[in-house]
């Protein structure tokens, strides 16, 4: 520790050259931890998925909905257990409340910095479907019995300051959806939650509504967005999914039957290749930063030769003018990591809450983005090692030097 002024007084020579390296530095960890969170979520969420879950929706796109009567034909399949009608809502906290809202003024009345992921089901089979969802017996029995009822995700709940009782009111910025007497008005019912050690990835920032007090609402058939599947054998996905598109292959509403994780991940542009292109892209970034700093700890040590040779003169021995080489590179790297971590996590923390962007990552089943310690904790260790192999060998040939061969090229 005596000797860090020492270092710090090196790195000052040049602070234009340091700082640019800093920065440099910042911006690869910067990259790899946004780049890692994103990854991170989009992981877990894929995880949470069962095997013994599939999704069947419009075969053209999600913003077609499928008729009602597809339900019963679905349950006869063989090997279909259970099936729920469910819609996303896209509802968000309105300026306004219900029997005051004005046609005209359109999303005006849309607070888009509270939007959340919300959701219309038939309760009674759809929330059997997941039991890793946990509503306590008393909470779910008034839910049943409420028509306005909701149950919110404890995410959702602690975001808002929501308990069992509050009422508040959501307006859907789909049209079809709309009532013309206002928002929609909501009780909460019951908070769920999740065994995250259990059930790793689970979804508790969502609520859930009545299928049938969103109909009645709008006072007309609205059709179901997606059917929720369960089926007996996990092993039978691709078979039942054949046989239920099959029903409807010459239908006007055309259908595609999915696998809970392949439903998950077609709301990610090329899913499959997502985690690879996002790794090599970080590691061409840090072997980029790799070569930079090490061009920057090469000068330096150039620069001081002379000093090196002084050094050994006085009686400092290889070994200190080693360390003091790796110590400057080191404190690049710390200094480069931790203005990375600490712009990631500001950078995450306001995608999470900016309007518009918390409405694409609710659309993409995400709640929201963090960074995460083992993250932070991993961005650091890629700076601290970057900057160690970035000064090895400087310091390498430093240690070799001899004083005769310094001060002769002086």
């Amino acid at each position: 520790m005596k000797y860090l002024p020492f270092v710090f007084k090196h790195l000052r020579r040049n602070w234009v050259r340091t700082t640019s390296t800093v920065v440099a530095m910042a911006v690869c960890i910067f990259l790899l931890c946004t780049l890692r969170s994103v990854l991170s979520e989009v992981d877990s969420m894929l995880e949470a998925s069962s095997a013994t879950r599939l999704v069947t929706r419009h075969s053209v796109s999600l913003t077609f909905n499928l008729p009602v009567a597809y339900e019963s034909r679905i349950e006869s399949v063989p090997g279909v257990k259970a099936v729920a009608k469910t819609i996303w809502f896209g509802g968000s906290l309105p300026a306004k409340k219900e029997g005051q809202a004005d046609e005209t003024e359109g999303d005006s009345t849309t607070d888009w910095s509270k939007f959340f992921n919300n959701m219309a089901v038939d309760a009674d089979k759809f929330f059997p479907m997941y039991p890793e969802l946990t509503i306590p017996p008393d909470q779910w029995k008034a839910f049943r019995e409420t028509r306005q009822g909701c149950v919110i995700g404890s995410k959702l709940a602690k975001k808002f300051g929501w308990k069992v009782g509050d009422r508040f009111f959501l307006e859907s910025f789909i049209p079809p959806y709309r009532k013309r007497s206002g928002p929609f008005e909501f009780e909460v019912s019951g908070i769920y939650d999740a065994d995250l050690a259990k059930y790793p990835g689970t979804d508790v920032s969502t609520m859930y509504f009545h299928y049938e007090y969103l109909k009645e609402g709008v006072g007309r058939e609205i059709g179901v967005g997606t059917y929720a599947l369960e089926i007996a054998n996990g092993d039978q996905a691709a078979s039942v999914g054949k046989a239920i598109d099959a029903l409807f292959e010459n239908s006007s509403a055309t259908t595609i039957t999915e696998t809970e994780q392949a439903f998950k991940a077609s709301f990610i542009a090329m899913a499959g290749n997502l985690a690879f292109l996002l790794n090599g892209i970080g590691l061409a970034v840090a072997f980029t930063i790799l070569l930079v700093t090490a061009n920057t700890m090469s000068m330096a040590v150039r620069e001081r030769r002379t000093e090196i040779g002084v050094l050994k003169t006085l009686g400092f021995s290889s070994a200190h003018v080693m360390g003091f080489v790796v110590g400057e590179a080191l404190l690049l790297g710390v200094l480069g990591g931790a203005l990375g971590v600490f712009g990631s996590e500001t950078l995450l923390y306001g995608l999470s809450h900016a309007p518009g962007i918390t409405e694409i990552l609710a659309g993409m089943g995400l709640s929201g983005l963090e960074l995460k310690p083992a993250v932070a904790a991993l961005g650091l260790f890629i700076a601290v090692a970057l900057g160690l192999f970035a000064g090895f060998v400087p310091a390498l040939s430093a240690y070799r030097a001899k004083i005769t061969d310094i001060l002769r090229t002086v």
